[in-house]
């Protein structure tokens, strides 16, 4: 290995929920949301995607709002601001919601070729599932930090479920230790 894996994890995808408190009539919203997609009979929700930054927000009926594609936790905030001004646009009050994250996505590379069969035998069955003729990945729940980690044969890491970037630094940190110590990276 030479450089240190930490440095390759990128976020893919943050997935954020916040609620403005109060039921909104999604139909009429639709129509004066200029880019809102709502066909209820496909997905209950309004779709609405922000641009700067990408993502996409579900807005329901109930209020609450997911959050979905924006590739940092400043970019979920930045999105869901454009939402929230687009609707007090269309004279719906809108305070100041609490947006919680939900999971984050990210990849990493750990440098070298990774021999799953040996890794599933060696950090034992009670934390992994691995059936390559139904998923190419090894599927590892960690239990420091609570997340899951894809390995692929190729180095490449996805570890989702978390909920800050420290997790799948964290994450990274204990796969590369696990796999040093059954000589599986060297």
């Amino acid at each position: 290995m030479t450089a240190d894996p930490k440095e390759t994890i990128t976020v893919e995808n943050v997935v954020a929920s916040t609620g403005i408190g109060q039921e909104l009539d999604l139909q009429s919203v639709a129509m004066d949301l200029e880019g809102a997609d709502y066909d209820p009979e496909q997905f209950p929700g309004l779709v609405y995607r922000t641009a700067d930054p990408k993502s996409a927000a579900l807005i329901f009926r109930s209020g609450k709002i997911v959050c979905t594609g924006a590739n940092s936790i400043e970019a979920v905030h930045g999105s869901l601001d454009i939402v929230f001004e687009e609707l007090r646009a269309l004279q719906i009050p809108i305070e100041d919601p609490e947006i919680t994250v939900q999971n984050i996505v990210t990849s990493a590379d750990l440098g070298k070729s990774l021999n799953l069969n040996a890794i599933a035998i060696g950090l034992g069955l009670e934390h992994i599932e691995y059936e390559p003729e139904q998923f190419p990945g090894l599927v590892y729940r960690l239990d420091e930090p609570e997340v899951v980690a894809l390995l692929f044969g190729s180095g490449k890491v996805v570890v989702t479920g978390g909920t800050s970037p420290a997790d799948a630094e964290a994450a990274v940190d204990v796969i590369v230790e696990e796999l040093n110590g059954l000589g599986l990276l060297d």
